[in-house]
């Protein structure tokens, strides 16, 4: 059976983008890159939105204020047109442009539930804030890992991650910090139908 790992890079006020910030808002160190390029291969879910965006780089597409890629964001960049993707959209149309992208037009819980259930690798999420949402609400979603950049993007943040979220319990199986500033949390997550009720204080 499929673990499915939820996956965001995001500011330490929880948004998931900031206008005028480059990629890992030019933060990244020598730690986080190296374990960035250990990290296990994976097949990675997305929706139409962040397909735009992703193929868009790829195509070569340079992010809005930037002149041209920085080394790191080309090298992210190059490794996911060479990973296997899957793209939930009903708006996006066949033959899908990017590399290695198969689209899928059915329910996207359904379909993961679907994947997990017959295949045996990794299933991450990329970006795709309602799609993780809609995984995480049905139960799907193995581990919820968050890695935070030291910024706090109040003026020109964007995508804010949490909006609508569920209630959700969070175990958690491991932290890290990279370059004395970046902080990994990862945690098994349980969604809960109400708080919990009469926990002393």
């Amino acid at each position: 059976m499929s673990e499915l790992l939820v996956d965001f890079i995001t500011s330490l006020d929880g948004h998931a983008s900031g206008e005028g910030w480059p990629g890992f808002w030019g933060l990244e160190g020598p730690e986080y890159l190296a374990w960035l390029g250990e990290q296990p291969e994976a097949t990675y879910l997305m929706g139409a939105n962040t397909y735009r965006l992703m193929s868009g780089f790829a195509a070569g597409e340079v992010p809005s204020g930037q002149d041209e890629f920085r080394p790191e964001e080309e090298a992210s960049v190059d490794e996911l047109t060479q990973a296997s993707k899957v793209v939930f959209s009903s708006s996006l149309e066949e033959p899908l442009t990017w590399a290695n992208s198969t689209l899928v037009r059915d329910d996207a819980v359904e379909a993961v539930r679907a994947m997990k259930s017959s295949g045996s690798g990794l299933l991450s999420t990329i970006g795709s804030l309602s799609l993780c949402r809609s995984l995480l609400r049905a139960g799907l979603v193995d581990r919820f890992r968050v890695v935070m950049f030291p910024v706090i993007t109040g003026a020109t943040g964007e995508e804010r991650i949490y909006d609508g979220y569920p209630d959700v319990a969070l175990e958690m199986i491991e932290h890290r910090t990279f370059d004395g500033r970046i902080q990994l949390v990862e945690y098994k997550p349980r969604v809960l139908e109400h708080p919990p009720l009469g926990v002393p204080v």
